[in-house]
């Protein structure tokens, strides 16, 4: 197979950096909507397990093997990065509104970069500090702001899931890197075993009754099912693999933006002045750790067609 050109390469983080935030930033109307038809830990459950069984299908299509190396630690990523990050995230919007959760969830880079550099030895570059305190002082500027309301209970579990997020992002890294584990092997077990915890969450601990024939639900559980979890994460994962985590999660920082815009248009939770500050510090903090992770596809290349 020929070498991959730099325009290739370009092109595949170009669409990793502009797919997967709007993929995800939109994504949080969605959940927020599906709390109306379904309870929180039941519908994480409802996403992460057939999102699971269609990666594994891929990979039987792909006769890939299903070989699970370091089962623990896969186990881990399954509880922080997925189960509890979901569930905590899921639990919030009960109790919040959209802006203030996908913005204290995406606190996530600032915990990476703390972590990363004693657990995986990627020390950040004077760049991403920067980049993390601009990113800092605007989540400070959207949390204090006028127009975040809602409980305060909400508030602090969306941090808590950005905080769960950073753990599995970190043990995600060290297994591609030091496991060398296929990353479409990888997400499809974590995202199995997570959506497994979240069942057992779901029957202890029941919401609302699930509306299956509201309008609408299906077309959410097929999107919240393919695009959104099994795609994105897939996406993820590979995005892990070819830079480093402290990067990775400073590069999606725009989820966050095009969340709230969703949220300002879809949901009329208008941001004020003091939070539109936070979300030029957001964008700040973007535009300088950007072309960063850019340069770190670009030396790794694209995704590998056969692992």
């Amino acid at each position: 197979m020929p070498e991959p050109t730099p325009r290739r390469q370009t092109l595949w983080a170009v669409l990793v950096l502009i797919v997967l935030p709007l993929v995800w930033g939109y994504n949080w109307v969605i959940m927020k909507k599906a709390l109306a038809f379904m309870g929180p830990f039941e519908f994480a459950a409802w996403r992460f397990i057939p999102g699971a069984l269609f990666l594994f299908a891929i990979l039987a299509a792909m006769k890939r093997p299903l070989t699970l190396k370091a089962p623990l630690s896969v186990l881990a990523v399954g509880f922080f990065q997925t189960a509890a990050n979901m569930g905590l995230v899921m639990w919030a919007l009960r109790g919040g509104p959209v802006g203030r959760g996908v913005i204290l969830n995406y606190a996530m880079p600032i915990w990476v970069v703390l972590m990363s550099w004693p657990l995986l030895r990627e020390r950040p570059m004077r760049i991403q500090w920067i980049a993390s305190g601009f990113a800092a002082l605007g989540i400070v500027c959207l949390f204090l702001s006028k127009s975040t309301h809602g409980r305060v209970d909400a508030a602090v579990l969306a941090l808590l899931s950005g905080l769960s997020w950073a753990i599995g992002t970190v043990i995600t890294r060290r297994l591609l890197t030091r496991h060398r584990m296929d990353p479409l092997t990888l997400t499809s077990w974590q995202m199995l075993f997570a959506g497994l915890m979240l069942a057992i969450v779901a029957v202890l601990v029941p919401g609302r009754p699930t509306l299956w024939h509201a309008p609408f639900f299906i077309p959410i559980m097929l999107w919240e099912i393919i695009p959104a979890t099994a795609l994105g994460w897939l996406l993820w994962t590979f995005f892990l693999k070819r830079v480093d985590a402290s990067v990775a999660g400073l590069a999606v920082l725009a989820s966050p933006l095009v969340g709230i815009a969703a949220g300002a248009i879809e949901l009329h939770e208008r941001p004020s002045g003091f939070e539109a500050l936070g979300m030029g510090l957001v964008v700040l903090s973007l535009a300088l750790v950007g072309p960063l992770a850019v340069r770190q596809i670009r030396k790794s290349g694209p995704p590998p067609s056969n692992q």
